[in-house]
């Protein structure tokens, strides 16, 4: 009984400084004292703070000790030699902010002996190897109702971030981010330049709504930074064929955001946002009340990093839109943001994931018809301390009981998934998925870059992939009619900074000498 309140005592601490930082006591010199609690009970107070426990069987012995405890370390002051390295800082405002958010404490939050437990536990119990996921059986290539098409203006190598199809046969648009270099391209229908636009920031979202045109800039660069430097700027269009260019910015100061939803939430006639400002060690998911005069309040939902995907919809039928979130940070999830009226919400967690899930993005449909909304689960980001090819990752189906609950129905294997767009692609009656994935098994399966999931009645999918698909490395997709013709067509786009596994494949130097920025599967069906 005795240790049980000792494990009470240390979990509710660890509990109310997670979401409250730490602070730093310079004048501490001592250690705080041994707790007598076995590696186990320690490795579950301290790990299950701030996310989901992971059990050590989750990841082989070489990355515990090498990648993932060093880190868990730092986060409870614990350094090599004793002295927090500088290094853990980004130079600039992005690192000041961390520090002031006392991320990574000063002094240790545990004795040497219970981190030593700690660091024992994980090792010990962990597996030598993981076996890399096998496939069941070989994606079938071939997509009936797709024709393949290539830009004929691309960017060597390309550094995609951005691919939107506009409809009424106007082209696509997308965004290459060189280093300190970003530029909007606007593509023809024929997948020709038409215009393009130097940037300072890089753009990740494009949304058109009625009259006005929005975008959504993550900052100055694409990589993790804690720096509010992202915005949301209005773009307008001018002269005869009616171009857009950058307009004013509406909401500024914006950390990392990846994507912005839009909604009128107070039911006051105005459209205003929601911001999943996924930041790295710190960051916020918040909605943006339209004031009616060109200005926004902030309100914050949940003042965490991670937030990677928000939908705007009424979950409950009572009339007042409610806000779905995957957060893919630490405590990854699916949130349900409750509207209660008058610019109050109420959080709902609905799903929860393991941290090494890497999760990317969720979508809602009605699988089984029952009128009520699915989520649609994505997970495969590798892009972290745990860079192996996991079993877990892929592609997952939740029905909803018409009760807020949610259960997985289905599950397909996709190594290093990124990204799921739910439509009726084959236009007969059902929905599909069309996958991307940025991690996959290039060795073995490069076929799995791209997945085309044709649904065959009750969750029963057949997959196929397109001979190309290996030309580049798909980070971003987006869907939509892109020739008016009734129906969907595809756009991927490659990002080719990450070469798979030391490029023994040889496709990262295919990608970097002509692979293409964008290419096109235009939908045949019709």
């Amino acid at each position: 009984m005795k240790k049980q309140i000792v494990l009470f005592c240390i979990l509710v601490s660890l509990l109310l400084s997670c979401s409250e930082g730490r602070q730093n006591d310079n004048t501490a010199s001592d250690e705080p004292p041994a707790s007598g609690l076995s590696g186990k009970e320690l490795a579950t107070a301290h790990c299950s703070r701030c996310h989901a426990f992971v059990s050590p069987d989750v990841l082989p012995k070489k990355i515990w000790r090498e990648n993932v405890l060093p880190a868990m370390g730092h986060r409870m002051g614990i350094y090599n030699k004793g002295v927090r390295p500088d290094s853990l800082f980004d130079p600039g405002v992005s690192g000041a902010i961390v520090r002031n958010a006392n991320i990574y404490p000063e002094q240790p939050v545990l004795a040497k002996a219970d981190w030593d437990s700690i660091v024992q536990y994980f090792v010990k119990n962990a597996p030598d190897t993981i076996p890399a996921p096998v496939r069941s059986h070989p994606i079938r290539i071939g997509l009936k109702h797709f024709k393949y098409r290539e830009t004929s203006f691309s960017y060597h190598p390309a550094f995609t971030t951005m691919v939107k199809i506009l409809p009424d046969n106007r082209g696509i648009i997308f965004n290459d981010s060189k280093p300190r270099f970003n530029s909007l391209t606007f593509l023809t229908p024929g997948l020709k330049e038409h215009y393009s636009i130097p940037m300072q920031s890089t753009p990740v979202q494009f949304d058109e709504r009625s009259n006005e045109a929005y975008l959504t800039t993550a900052g100055g660069g694409i990589f993790p930074t804690d720096a509010p430097f992202g915005a949301v700027q209005q773009m307008v269009k001018t002269g005869p064929d009616k171009t857009y260019k950058p307009g004013n910015i509406v909401i500024s100061g914006l950390q990392r955001p990846v994507c912005m939803a839009y909604g009128d939430l107070n039911k006051d006639g105005l459209v205003d946002m929601v911001a999943c400002e996924f930041g790295n060690e710190t960051g916020e998911l918040a909605w943006y009340e339209n004031n009616g005069k060109g200005g926004y309040s902030k309100n914050v939902l949940r003042a965490k990093p991670g937030a990677i995907r928000a939908i705007i919809k009424d979950a409950n039928n009572d009339g007042l839109p409610d806000i779905y979130v995957l957060m893919a940070q630490a405590d990854e999830g699916v949130f349900l943001y409750e509207n209660l009226g008058a610019g109050k919400f109420r959080e709902k967690r609905l799903l929860s994931f393991l941290p090494v899930n890497g999760s990317q993005y969720i979508e809602l449909a009605d699988f089984n018809k029952d009128g009520f909304d699915d989520i649609v689960y994505v997970c495969g980001d590798n892009a972290d301390k745990t860079p192996i090819l996991k079993s877990y990752h892929g592609i997952y189906i939740f029905l909803n009981d018409g009760k807020g609950n949610f259960r997985q129905a289905y599950f397909y294997q996709l190594n290093g998934a990124y990204k799921a767009i739910v439509r009726d692609f084959d236009l007969d009656g059902d929905l599909d998925i069309a996958a991307i994935s940025f991690f996959p098994d290039y060795r073995r399966y490069p076929e799995e870059s791209f997945v085309y999931l044709e649904n065959k009645g009750h969750l029963k999918f057949d997959d196929y992939s397109f001979p190309q698909a290996s030309r580049g490395r798909w980070i971003v997709m987006d869907a939509g009619d892109m020739d008016g013709d009734g129906d969907t067509d595809i756009a991927l786009g490659s990002f080719v900074y990450f070469i798979p596994d030391g490029d023994t494949t040889g496709l990262g130097k295919k990608w970097l000498v002509d692979g293409p920025s964008v290419v096109v599967l235009e939908n045949t069906t019709r």
